[in-house]
């Protein structure tokens, strides 16, 4: 029996998801839990897997396509099974991708297959027959001769991917120039074009060719490659650059003596070694905090201090919380992501650690959901694991604030007429003037310096 696989609802905010890539093709044997193919939403990337087993008889996206929530993707069942009721396309666009015959409808996959590596291996001069509408677009933007492609797209058809591989490969030519040419010409323009002017000179070329003995060719790889942008991606440069553009952003750098944090993770991490659990009520010492989670639990609880830090600007009105939204910047494979911990001020130091430990996790994984990736209200990142010193955040509208957490630095003070040495931890805390003022934000950050140099008291209120 045939069984449709929809594209999956995450989030309620989610109303569509992008193919990110197909880990299975038309015609490939399917068990349930295999991985059928991955997706992506403006803020993070899932994967699919087959819920039933059988055959994927029908695939209805390609990579790349934008497909509305709750919609059909492809088809699980056995071959020669009809696929019209779940097809999603418009009747216009099934009909096109029927075949002719009723014979063709019976050959199996196989023959398919089959006809599409002996298109693959037709030699250059022949444009494909069939190309998909995106695959067609792409190649005039970008000037490609479609007398190399090698269709890769179900029943022989040229898709988008076949079109970047000939942009990647350098087989591109001027619109003056067209298709009329020698296969074999190299071109001389733009991103290497074949123009009017190779093709004049091509005659001359060869018969210089004759007469000269060839250099020895020398294979040093490609130059380059190409990495198509994600929809994360395409995301994040939007709203950095919407924040840079917007915003009238200035970063403030100060640093605080982390004498007191390091020797209480020290404390713990003994305590630990001990065997004082959270049975025994040492909770803290079963679980040492990161540094990390010590300066957000500073930060959630200097904030209500401090409204405007604590806020979303707009045109229009400052909206101020009384609650804590952290915001946490996370490094992972798929790009940055900020997951919300929601309430962080009213979460013991043990609480914030493990929920932050779980965003992270679920970020590095792919399963966050991206409703827990909205609705901060202040943001924390830190690249003090990396050895910067001091570096400028850029603000997640629409919040006012973000504060960057720095590396520990070795620094010396005066102490009773003698230079004494301690670990400098950085803070660069970049607002919105266009919401906060310059003292404002700058005792927001002299408290918070206060805080963490006291931190051990602050944990006895």
């Amino acid at each position: 029996m045939a069984t449709a696989i929809i594209m999956p609802r995450q989030g309620q905010s989610v109303e569509s998801c992008i193919i990110g890539k197909w880990h299975k093709q038309e015609g490939d044997s399917v068990s349930e839990g295999d991985l059928l193919f991955t997706y992506e939403t403006d803020k993070a990337t899932f994967d699919e897997a087959a819920k039933v087993s059988g055959t994927l008889i029908a695939v209805f996206f390609e990579e790349g396509d934008d497909i509305p929530v709750l919609t059909n993707v492809c088809v699980i069942g056995e071959p020669g099974e009809d696929v019209s009721e779940f097809d999603p396309r418009e009747a216009k666009e099934v009909q096109e991708e029927k075949p002719a015959t009723a014979e063709a409808v019976a050959a199996p996959a196989a023959a398919v297959q089959t006809a599409a590596v002996e298109a693959a291996a037709a030699p250059a001069g022949d444009l494909p027959e069939a190309i998909s509408p995106r695959a067609r677009g792409l190649a005039e933007r970008a000037g490609v001769d479609l007398r190399f492609a090698q269709p890769t797209g179900p029943k022989g058809r040229v898709i988008e991917r076949d079109v970047q591989k000939l942009i990647d490969e350098g087989r591109l030519v001027t619109q003056a120039a067209g298709a009329a040419h020698d296969t074999g010409i190299a071109g001389t323009g733009i991103g290497g074009r074949v123009g009017v002017a190779d093709l004049t000179a091509a005659p001359a070329a060869s018969a210089a060719a004759a007469s000269t003995t060839p250099a020895l060719a020398i294979d040093a790889g490609p130059e380059s490659y190409v990495e198509k942008h994600t929809n994360i991606r395409k995301v994040i440069a939007r709203s950095m650059q919407a924040s840079l553009s917007q915003m009238a952003q200035l970063t403030l750098n100060s640093s605080f003596d982390a004498t007191d944090i390091m020797a209480l993770r020290k404390r713990l991490k003994a305590a630990g070694e001990k065997g004082l659990n959270s049975e025994l009520g040492f909770t803290l010492a079963e679980k040492v905090p990161t540094l990390n989670d010590i300066i957000l639990y500073a930060a959630s609880r200097v904030l209500p201090k401090h409204p405007g830090c604590n806020a979303h600007y707009d045109d229009e009105k400052l909206t101020i919380f009384n609650r804590v939204h952290m915001g946490v910047a996370v490094d992972t494979p798929r790009g940055l992501m900020v997951p919300t911990v929601f309430n962080s001020d009213l979460m013991s130091l043990s609480q914030l650690s493990s929920a932050v430990k779980e965003a992270v996790t679920a970020c590095q994984s792919g399963t966050i959901s991206p409703d827990a990736l909205q609705g901060g209200t202040f943001t924390v990142t830190n690249l003090g694991t990396l050895d910067v010193e001091s570096f400028t955040p850029v603000i997640n509208p629409p919040q006012t604030c973000i504060l960057g957490v720095c590396g520990i630095t070795t620094k010396v003070r005066e102490v009773n007429g003698e230079l004494k040495t301690y670990p400098s931890m950085g803070l660069s805390l970049t607002f919105d003037h266009r919401a906060i003022d310059g003292a404002p934000a700058a005792r927001f950050l002299k408290d918070l310096k206060t805080v963490l140099e006291n931190f051990s008291l602050l944990l006895m209120q």
